[in-house]
Order: structure tokens, then sequence, then C-alpha cells
């Protein structure tokens, strides 16, 4: 569409709506032809059994790369992975200068030195309660409460008028680190008139409030308290240096001192430590030192939460640990929630640990973890202190969004808008606002070494592997076309049946093999490709006929 409105504001998202997680925002000013453009956050998720090899996966930049020209900056709520650790990855596509406080810009700028990047990006380091000029842009930024420290909502405002984005929040009375939600700052925002609040939908669904910190580590203190002979473990997301902080007081309070398992526990701590937070906690003994303390004195801060195969707790549950070995009379406490998807994967380590005589407690057992994100009381008040004229729920999947839309009704929020990825919201000045365009939204696939497209051959082949394994089938033929050797069957990942064996499925094969290219006209014999593509097709169906699923294969014709 043509858009010459000179106040047109828009807002698309490419990452984050019908979703959580890998969040990239776009916010746009102007008429199409001479909009700027600003980005908020830009993250990631991580691979799963869906996207076989994949490490990490994040939004394809592609609509914003392509309008380079009119990309002003980029500025990050907070400092979590769903929402900055696509940086490194994709700004040599964006190449935009940043802008973020001092914890977030402590881990961009250590993500960007593993990358060897520290020395091309313009990271502007800021203060909270920041406000600046990006372009057409004017940027404030407001202290909220999560899970992580320096969590900021942001308030965009342009000459079309006022957007709150809120990034990730909950109203946590009692943070423990860092200050409280700045309330001021948000009823003045609605006095002033919000047009549209670009509100988080992780809990929507959630009634009451989603608790505080403080209470966290009171259970801790508890909790650990309970152990007066073994070893503790605390699995916990290192971002969340408030609950790092509580773990510490809870050894300490026990009278433990406190090892770090897990590379992320180290960087985080200093992160914190640089920015001014755990500095009045007892020094952290090394994993070495830590094995000649008693049980009862000692106590684990362990990444690996979620199950993650590679994470330290994965290997301390399979025994295979070089420092920290858990058994009988010791406990591990899962400070943390199940992130759905992770399910299998964290009964599975916690199966590990009980077979290996682990006393285990998580968040059904005892109050040892609140959420980051706000339930439906806490999404009421933050309606009230804003009072936006359009609801844009972001930060969840489809039915989050559309649950959020119909409570924000609800709270006499007049419009809403539910977007999908890719959706262009235009905001209007008069408090209406909808979808007027749609952009590519498109993912990528962080696969060893390499940024791929997750709809490239590569991936689509990758599932279908995974999915029915590889048969390949080798023949050497005359120029004449005459069949010299073979046909030669190897597989990988084919199921193995007690009726019959994989000698005589891969026999039954061949001979299907064979017959196609007996069939074939001698003219189609000297057209290899032709040939080839015969015999594949041939045998995928017999595979099929006989297993009942249809692997990958792959047919190499050799002319002798």
């Amino acid at each position: 569409m043509t858009d010459t409105n000179p106040d047109s504001l828009c807002f698309l998202p490419l990452g984050g709506s019908d979703e959580i997680g890998m969040n990239l925002n776009l916010y746009g000013y102007g008429p199409e032809r001479d909009r700027k453009w600003i980005i908020v956050d830009c993250g990631v998720t991580f691979g799963d059994l869906s996207t076989p090899g994949v490490d990490l996966i994040m939004p394809d930049p592609r609509f914003i790369e392509e309008r380079a020209g009119d990309l002003i900056g980029m500025v990050l709520t907070h400092a979590h992975e769903d929402h900055m650790g696509a940086v490194a990855h994709l700004w040599r596509r964006l190449r935009c200068p940043i802008w973020a406080t001092p914890f977030t810009a402590w881990l961009v700028r250590d993500r960007l030195h593993e990358y060897g990047l520290e020395d091309e990006v313009e990271l502007h380091e800021i203060a909270l309660d920041s406000r600046f000029d990006l372009g057409p842009f004017d940027i404030q930024l407001v202290t909220l409460t999560h899970s992580i420290p320096e969590p900021n909502g942001l308030a965009i405002r342009t000459p079309a008028g006022l957007v709150l984005h809120t990034g990730d929040w909950k109203i946590d009375p009692d943070p423990l680190i860092g200050e409280s939600t700045d309330v001021s700052a948000l009823t003045a925002m609605g006095e002033e008139g919000v047009l549209a609040m670009v509100c988080d939908s992780t809990n929507v669904f959630s009634k009451g409030e989603s608790g505080s910190e403080a209470g966290v580590k009171e259970e801790l203190v508890k909790v650990v308290s309970e152990n007066t002979t073994g070893k503790v473990a605390i699995a916990a997301f290192a971002s969340n240096v408030a609950r790092l902080q509580s773990a510490i007081e809870a050894a300490e309070a026990n009278g433990r001192r406190v090892c770090l398992i897990g590379r992320s526990m180290h960087r985080m701590t200093a992160a914190a430590k640089s920015v001014g937070l755990l500095q009045h906690v007892q020094d952290f003994v090394s994993e070495e030192e830590a094995g000649f303390f008693p049980p009862e004195k000692i106590l684990y801060l362990c990444t690996g939460s979620q199950g993650e195969p590679r994470a330290a707790l994965s290997r301390i549950a399979e025994g295979n640990h070089r420092n920290v070995n858990l058994g009988p009379g010791d406990t591990v406490i899962f400070s943390s929630r199940v992130i759905p998807g992770n399910d299998l994967g964290i009964f599975q380590l916690q199966n590990r640990l009980a077979e290996r005589g682990v006393e285990i407690i998580t968040e059904k057992d005892r109050p040892v973890h609140v959420s980051g994100h706000p339930c439906r009381d806490e999404l009421a008040q933050m309606y009230q202190w804003a009072q936006p004229s359009v609801a844009i729920p972001v930060h969840g999947e489809r039915r989050h969004l559309i649950e959020h839309a119909a409570f924000a009704r609800e709270l006499q929020v007049p419009h809403s808008v539910t977007v999908r990825n890719g959706d262009m919201v235009e905001i209007r000045s008069d408090g209406t606002a909808s979808i007027i365009d749609e952009a590519p939204a498109g993912r990528l696939h962080v696969d060893g070494n390499f940024l791929t497209d997750a709809d490239a051959n590569s991936m689509r082949e990758r599932r279908k592997l995974a999915y029915a394994g590889e048969i390949t089938v080798a023949m050497a033929v005359s120029r004449k076309g005459e069949l010299l050797s073979g046909p030669d069957l190897r597989c990988m990942g084919v199921a193995e049946d007690a009726n019959l064996s994989n000698e005589e499925f891969m026999d039954a094969l061949a001979d299907e093999a064979e017959r196609t290219y007996d069939r074939l006209s001698p003219r189609n014999r000297r057209d290899l490709e032709y040939a080839e593509e015969e015999i594949r097709r041939a045998v995928r169906r017999e595979a099929n006929r006989i297993w009942g699923k249809k692997p990958w294969i792959d047919v190499m014709l050799l002319e002798i």
C-alpha cells in the first residue's frame, strides 16, 4: 500500500508475537517512502527436537536489513537471551548503533568480544531513567521489575503520540536488587496520554500476582537449613541475579560457602559485580576447592535447571562432572519453573538425580520460585496506570495474545490488536490502530558456525533424516547402459524389525532398484540424472510399502 501520512507511526514485530521468546520489534515513523526505524530488542530461542543439530533460532531481519539506510538504532530493554542474544549474530546485517543500560551493555560487550565485533559496534551505555532522541523518536527508559537486573520499559514518543513498550516485567514490591517499579513515571504517562501499550502476555492465564523475590529468599533459607549433613545444590537461571543473591544469603545464613558451577553463572556474576551488585558476599569457592569442604559446608549454585544436556547439572546427574558428585543425603533445589517444551528434559534430569539418591525439591513442593512476568492482577494494575487507548499484546503464543486482548477489553481499553510476526500495525493519533500490511518474518538457524535460513534445503533434509534415516543406493553401469555391479545399499537410521532382518530389507530394496533400472529404455539409461530419479522413487515406494516410512534415498550411478 502507498502511505502518504507524514505522521504515520508503525509497530512491526519480527519475533516474539505468537511465541514466547526470540523478540525483535520495529517501530517506524513517517511516510512509507521516508520512514525511519528503530529496533527494540534482538533475541534468540533455543533449538529443540524439531530442529536437529540447531543450537539457536532467531528472527530473520530481512525486512529491516533491506531498509538499513533508514535504521537509526537499536534499544535493548534488558539482558535476557530472548531479548539480546541475537545481537552478535545479526549485527553485521544491521550495522546500527545500540543503546543499553550498564548491566545489559556489559553482557552485550562480552558477547561481541566472543565474535570479534567489540571494535566495530557503536555501543552506547546509558543510565537508568535515561531520555534521549533517535531521529523522530524520543525514548524514555522506565524502571520496572523482572527476573534480571535493570529491566526497562520504553516510553516512545513521536509527533503522532506516545507508545509504552513494556518489555518483560512484573510488579515486585521487594525485588531485592534494583529499584521497584517507577509508578510515578507510569501514571504521568497515563495522564499525558498513551496511544498504545505493547505489553507482555506470558502469564495472562494466571490469576493473582506473580509473587516477590523476598519471599523466595526466606524459603530458600529455610530449605537449606533443613539439610544439616549433605551437600546442597540450587539450580536457577543465572540471569536472575536477585535469585543468586538469595541463594548466596541462604548459604551464608547456614554456614555454607558457595561454589559456582557453569559458565553462565560466572559470566552473570561478573556482570553483576561490574555494576555494583553482589559486592557484600563472601568470595566464591572454586570447584577444585569445594571438594575439600565438608558436605554440610558447601552449596553449589548450578546452571542447567531446564535439563540442558551440556549444562553443569546434567553432567552432575550423569556422574561425569570432573569436580562435583552428588548422591544419598544431598539435595537439589530447582529454584526455577518448567519452561514449556523443556518438560521432558527436566523430568529426565530429575529422574537421574533421584536414581543417585538425591532429594529433589521444586516449586511444586515449596515456594522456591516466582515468575518474572505479570499475572492478571498485575496486568490490571499496569493498564490502570498507563490508560492506553490501544492494547497490543506480545510475548505470548496465539492463545496468550487472544486472551490478553479480551482481558484488556474487560479493563475498558477501547481498542486492541492481536498481531502475528510480520503484521505491520499503524497506531493513529486518534487512539485507534489496525494491521495495514505484512512483512516477511522468517527464521534463521545457528547451525554450528553457519547462519542458515530455516526453510533452506539443508534444514528440510535434516528434518527428514531425523524422521526416517537415509538409504544410499550405488550402482556401476557401462556407457552402453549395462549394469556392471550393484546395487550396493548402505543405510543410516533405518529401524530394525524382529521378523525381518536389516539384510533382508536391504535385499528387497536392491531388487527393486535393479528391476527399475532394467525397465528403463536404453535412451533413459544414458540419462543418468533421469535414471537416478526413477530408481530413487521406486526404492522409496518399496521402503514405504515394507516399513511404512519414506526414508531419504540417495542414488548414485557411476558410469565406467
